[in-house]
């Protein structure tokens, strides 16, 4: 689904009439949270958002999967498999399965960290577990009372934070902010704006770990691509964040073109894409979520081969803070 436009202005009079609903939504979502979720056996570290939408929650997932490594963890994640057909649950095998049948994120992940899909997260315990699971990273699922968590954290874009504020359907949030903000144990403000300052002072106020980071791209999409004119493409959720990245890299974008977010590529998108390219004589260059569910078939996949993926890692500005929180925390969930 593409975000509708009004949920990031100020006010607006469509926001206004579906307000009545989002305070309903909003009541419901408050009161799941309340409940008490299933203890895993092992340390939960969830890694959500307070809205709908991207934020850089995968790189986030998969920057903590390398440093809980580094303090001799074995971590599993656990995702729903949004996007995917299957329920599970299951281990992703990023060889075997397809971004139609698992989902993009989790397939993309697997290609480092293992992950287990399951379309009811508690399901997804025992073949987490079995696979040495020494900490299970949830991959979303802040907002469901399935599982308990021993640590929420929480991503947001430093550019976009919560846009107006609203619950659902009225704006992007899941829950009201309140609700969400008591259950908050760090959160990580992904870029250099200033939208997410009130978001991290409440943070703050309350004890919980706030940083900052930023998606820092790998040298080798910027090598291929420079000197080179690009026509960019993206099915995520937020696609300008990425056109952005991109000049800010120095490469020319010539052209860019957005769609919604898990997008499924049909041959006529292939196909347009490809013309339009060739006739100005441009790169196409995509995102590595997008180049997951362009694998999905062959023929989608000859055309992958002609792609830059660019490539990008989460990086923390403090990352003493944050090995130093996860170590306090989870030796605290194993007492």
């Amino acid at each position: 689904m593409r975000e509708p436009a009004f949920w990031h202005r100020p006010s607006s009079l469509l926001s206004q009439l579906l307000a009545p609903l989002g305070a309903l939504y909003g009541a419901v979502s408050a009161r799941r949270l309340m409940r008490k979720g299933l203890r895993a056996g092992v340390p939960v570290i969830c890694v959500g958002n307070y809205g709908l939408g991207g934020v850089g929650k995968t790189p986030t997932v998969m920057a903590l999967a390398g440093i809980l490594r580094s303090l001799g963890e074995t971590p599993v994640v656990l995702s729903r498999g949004y996007g995917g057909r299957l329920h599970g649950p299951l281990q992703v095998d990023a060889h075997r399965h397809t971004a139609t049948e698992v989902g993009d994120e989790p397939l993309m992940m697997a290609r480092t960290i293992p992950v287990i899909v399951s379309r009811q997260r508690a399901a997804g315990i025992a073949p987490a577990r079995a696979l040495g699971a020494s900490v299970i990273l949830l991959d979303d699922g802040f907002q469901n009372p399935a599982l308990s968590k021993d640590v929420s954290l929480i991503v947001i874009d430093a550019d976009r934070g919560l846009g107006n504020k609203r619950v659902f359907p009225a704006g992007p949030l899941r829950a009201p902010l309140s609700a969400q903000l008591s259950r908050t144990d760090a959160l990580v403000i992904v870029g250099l704006g200033a939208a997410a300052d009130g978001v991290a002072a409440n943070i703050n106020a309350r004890g919980g770990l706030v940083l900052r980071a930023k998606l820092v791209p790998d040298d080798a999409p910027i090598a291929a691509l420079r000197g080179r004119r690009v026509y960019a493409f993206a099915g995520i959720g937020d696609p300008a964040r990425f056109f952005r990245s991109l000049r800010a890299c120095g490469i020319d974008v010539a052209a860019e073109r957005a769609f919604s977010d898990h997008h499924p590529f049909s041959q006529r998108d292939i196909t347009e894409l490809q013309e339009a390219a060739a006739r100005d004589g441009l790169a196409l260059v995509t995102t590595e979520k997008d180049l997951a569910r362009l694998r999905n078939g062959e023929s989608l996949k000859a055309f992958a081969q002609a792609v830059v993926p660019f490539a990008v890692t989460l990086a923390f500005d403090d990352e003493p803070a944050l090995r130093s929180f996860l170590v306090e925390r989870i030796a605290q969930a194993r007492r």
